[in-house]
This record gives C-alpha cells, sequence and structure tokens, in this order.
C-alpha cells in the first residue's frame, strides 16, 4: 500500500505520542475495573505499538531514517510505558516498584542520551527492541483483565522485563562510553 509522502515515520512517531492519552482514559474508564473498557485500553496500547513497528519499516524502505527520529522513537515507546504502568499502578494492578524501576532505568537513559548526543546517537540495538517487547508484553498482561490463575505468567513475564531493562540499560551505557573513545 503506497502511503502519502506526508505520512512520514517521524509522523507516525508524533501521532503515536499524542494518542497514548487515549489510552491512559481507557485504562481509568469506569474506575479501571471494567473489563470491556480493559480490553479497549489493551487495544488502544497495542495499536500504538504496532505504530512504533510501522514507522520503523516505513523509515527503513524509504531509506529515511533520520537523527530526529532516532530519537524521538525511543522517546514516544518510554511515554507510552511510562503512562501504562503509572496507570496500571495508581489503579493498584502493577507493584509500584516494578514501575519505579523501569521507569528510572528509562528517563536515566534518556537523559544521558541527551547529554551524549553531540557524540552521536546511539540507536536501538536488538537488547533494547526485546526489552522493549517483553515490557510492551508484560504491560500488556496487566492490563488485560486475566483470572488469578495467569498472574504466575503476568508476573514471571513483568520480571524478565525488568532483568533485561537492568541489563540492556548497562549495556547502553557501555556502549555510549565506547563511541566517546
Amino acid at each position: 500500500m503506497k502511503l502519502p509522502n506526508y505520512i512520514t515515520p517521524n509522523f507516525i512517531t508524533v501521532a503515536r505520542l499524542l494518542f497514548v492519552p487515549v489510552g491512559a482514559y481507557t485504562l481509568f474508564k469506569n474506575g479501571g475495573n471494567d473489563p470491556l473498557w480493559q480490553y479497549i485500553s489493551w487495544i488502544v496500547f497495542f495499536i500504538l505499538g504496532l505504530s512504533d513497528i510501522w514507522d520503523g519499516n516505513l523509515a527503513r524502505s524509504r531509506n529515511s531514517i533520520t537523527e530526529l527520529g532516532k530519537f524521538l522513537d525511543p522517546v514516544a515507546d518510554k511515554v507510552m510505558i511510562g503512562t501504562a504502568m503509572i496507570s496500571l499502578s495508581i489503579l493498584n494492578r502493577l507493584p509500584w516498584w516494578i514501575t519505579i524501576v523501569i521507569l528510572v532505568r528509562e528517563i536515566g537513559i534518556t537523559i544521558f542520551r541527551l547529554a551524549i548526543i553531540k557524540r552521536g546517537v546511539i540507536a536501538a540495538n536488538k537488547g533494547g527492541k526485546i526489552k522493549s517487547t517483553f515490557q510492551n508484553f508484560g504491560v500488556g498482561f496487566y492490563v488485560l483483565p486475566l483470572g488469578e490463575g495467569l498472574y504466575w505468567f503476568r508476573d514471571g513475564f513483568m520480571l524478565i522485563a525488568v532483568i533485561l531493562t537492568i541489563v540492556t540499560g548497562f549495556y547502553y551505557v557501555q556502549s555510549a562510553f565506547r563511541l566517546g573513545k
């Protein structure tokens, strides 16, 4: 399908940022405990996650990878995942310690990226993409109205996301220092 030229990867990224509040709204709708709205919220966040894949594929297919896009795309991902996690923690559906650990790493790396941007932008690597996948699916399992029998799976999946978040954060900092040498 041929898209109009004004639909650029950065356009999709900005649209993702603008629609994150819709996901938060649907999480809180009817007190956050309405299964219908939990499914709707999951769909909204799933579409937002797909738009991340879509903008990356579009950038590669058009050979239009930009420095702005390399920076803005992960920021949009962090805003999306952060909004979902904070909302879920406020609703007491996701433990605050998980939200804090992940967001401290994500915000810390974002600040670090801003501090070293003159050395060049470090694009997302395979580990970061795997981490993001686990975070997105992990949070998705907390958005869905799962039965208690599946909490072990949801919690285990999120534990892997937390571990990957910490490990890839260390790797990112290490890569940045290698870039500076």
